[in-house]
């Protein structure tokens, strides 16, 4: 959940030699992958129906989907991307219905609608993915989230009313404790994960009431970013989510800003127009900044990926003094947006613009 990929034994530099295995229509939608046991757990909408995907890790087969009916919506298609957790795929559409899958099979083992306590669909559909915490599975929906047992669907806890996020959940432990970090519409805010008691927020409005990219804990600190000129701010958990500083050197539209090496990286500005930009959190001001319409962020192997909006999958050293680009290739030509972020596993990229993937 921090944008941070685990994976090891792969070549960056290789990226810019790197061959397409293989491509797969899916509808359109921005929901990332989730690989796991050999398959490819993604979601895209067709027709009127969101589609839930299982494809084969090596050859993109369609081994299963699961469809229902969801209007697509403005910028069409799903958001929340498909968690895995055993034997189990958790979906999350963008009218609040929330599915369990059988991951072998694509049977419903469950579903459920994470707004009926009363919560609000935001301007642009529900967002974040479902966050699985021990035996409950997390939904920013509701003022500050919705839980569900993960073996029944049956409501465990819920915030009623208020309108939600963009942001995923966010799991982090701060002195031994648990907590549940949700950016909501208006402010984020601080729960206890097992029964949702709120334990403190801050308020935190930006236009539109676009917050999108994830909170960021570290060192017993929470930092957020919003774009619409909204900016950024460094919270101190310890005293109440007290900011420590705020400013605009920071402006995270949709992707999620990661700290990596004692410092946070993140594309500022606008989707369409973001500058790759690494910042100080003891200061809050920028060390580097590169132009370059970035549209997304991963990281891996103290490495950053990331997709501009020509289509270039870039791999950038995660170097808090200046811009080192290790390798490039165009990956996705042509239109279509690309806020998804690329997705490394097993030694291949996952790359996806509106309605298509590329491996």
């Amino acid at each position: 959940g921090n944008g941070i990929s685990k994976e090891t034994g792969w070549r960056p530099e290789a990226v810019g030699e790197a061959k397409v295995r293989w491509r797969a229509g899916l509808g359109n939608g921005h929901s990332a992958v989730a690989v796991a046991a050999g398959r490819v757990f993604t979601m895209g909408n067709q027709g009127g129906n969101d589609v839930v995907y299982c494809l084969d890790e090596e050859t993109g087969k369609e081994l299963w989907k699961h469809s229902y009916p969801c209007d697509p919506g403005n910028y069409p298609g799903p958001r929340a991307t498909p968690v895995v957790d055993g034997d189990r795929v958790f979906t999350l559409s963008r009218n609040g219905d929330a599915f369990c899958l059988d991951a072998k099979t694509g049977k419903v083992v469950w579903k459920a609608n994470v707004l009926g306590s009363g919560g609000r669909i935001p301007t642009w559909g529900l967002a974040g993915s479902p966050l699985v915490a021990g035996t409950l599975v997390i939904y920013n929906a509701g003022a500050h989230g919705v839980a569900l047992s993960k073996a029944s669907g049956q409501r465990a806890w819920s915030s009623p009313g208020g309108t939600c996020g963009y942001a995923t959940p966010v799991l982090f432990t701060f002195k031994g404790r648990e907590l549940l970090a949700i950016f909501g519409a208006k402010e984020v805010a601080l729960a206890d994960p097992k029964t949702g008691q709120k334990i403190g927020s801050f308020g935190w409005v930006t236009e539109y009431d676009v917050n999108a990219a994830d909170p960021v804990p570290f060192e017993g600190k929470l930092f957020i970013s919003s774009a619409y000129n909204r900016g950024c701010a460094l919270l101190d958990v310890a005293a109440g989510l007290k900011p420590l500083w705020e400013n605009k050197n920071l402006r995270c539209h949709f992707s999620s800003p990661i700290y990596l090496n004692g410092h946070l990286f993140g594309v500022d500005g606008n989707t369409g127009g973001g500058q790759l930009r690494c910042i100080d959190p003891k200061t809050g001001q920028p060390t580097w900044s590169q132009g370059g319409r970035f549209e997304n962020l991963t990281a891996a192997g103290g490495k950053l990926l990331t997709i501009d909006g020509g289509g270039t999958l870039k791999v950038v050293e995660a170097d808090p003094v200046a811009y080192k680009e290790v390798a490039k290739a165009t990956v996705l030509p042509g239109g279509g947006t690309k806020w998804t972020a690329p997705v490394l596993a097993n030694g291949a990229v996952y790359c996806r613009h509106l309605s298509l993937i590329h491996i």
